[in-house]
């Protein structure tokens, strides 16, 4: 695919060294990177699509699909970041297995966090119908991201958040020894506690969190009990 050959030798001309090392130290050396800062990033891929819109307009998961394959992260969160820019509000419901293996492929916090936000809830909003069958079988998956997701998915949903679900996740996973379900109970409740704090530290005082998931909770929520 010549945008993804583009790509590649825009993102290879831009490599940093120094980036490099201190990004995949960062990253606990679980990734390789170019060392490519995430502005430069976004304005190099962004001329590129400019040139390929058309291109990537229909065949945005085929390049999704090939960008995931490369080894460095930034091909990965380009990949998402495209794929959520051309996608948004235009979902077909068998999207929902597509970015459930993006979520399950090369997991990390960076990217989880992304796709349950940006892709996974706003997927829910178009077909609330899936709704409930995908987040029982993330909530109960093995897989801890999947988890992580189901938790994290309603971030940007402010009033319009699901409150008896928000809970009923936050309940399910609130004896995870995890760090990351951990700090993703306190994450969600947080944010949603910038609408609605009376609810949230009244859930906080009735249910038993970890410590950093009720920390995390109510850190600016404090004044207000």
């Amino acid at each position: 695919m010549e945008f993804i050959t583009q790509l590649q030798t825009a993102f290879e001309a831009n490599a940093n060294a120094d980036n490099q090392q201190q990004m995949q130290v960062y990253m606990r050396n679980l990734f390789h990177f170019h060392g490519i800062k995430a502005p430069l990033r976004k304005q190099l891929t962004k001329e590129l699509v400019v040139a390929h819109k058309s291109f990537l307009q229909e065949n945005i998961r085929d390049v999704v699909n090939k960008l995931y394959k490369l080894p460095q992260r930034e091909y990965h969160y380009t990949a998402m970041e495209l794929y959520q820019k051309f996608l948004n509000k235009k979902y077909n419901l068998e999207d929902g297995r597509f970015f459930t293996r993006m979520i399950t492929t090369h997991s990390w916090w960076d990217s989880v966090d992304f796709l349950a936000k940006h892709v996974f809830g706003k997927y829910l909003l178009q077909f609330p119908e899936q709704k409930r069958k995908m987040l029982d079988y993330y909530s109960a998956n093995d897989n801890m991201w999947l988890n992580r997701s189901a938790i994290l998915y309603q971030l940007s949903y402010k009033n319009e958040t699901d409150e008896v679900e928000l809970f009923k996740q936050c309940t399910l996973h609130k004896d995870s020894e995890e760090f990351f379900i951990q700090k993703a109970i306190g994450w969600a409740l947080r944010e949603y506690g910038k609408v609605q704090p009376k609810a949230v530290l009244d859930f906080v005082k009735s249910v038993k969190l970890k410590e950093l998931s009720e920390r995390e909770a109510i850190r600016r929520l404090v004044r207000l009990g």
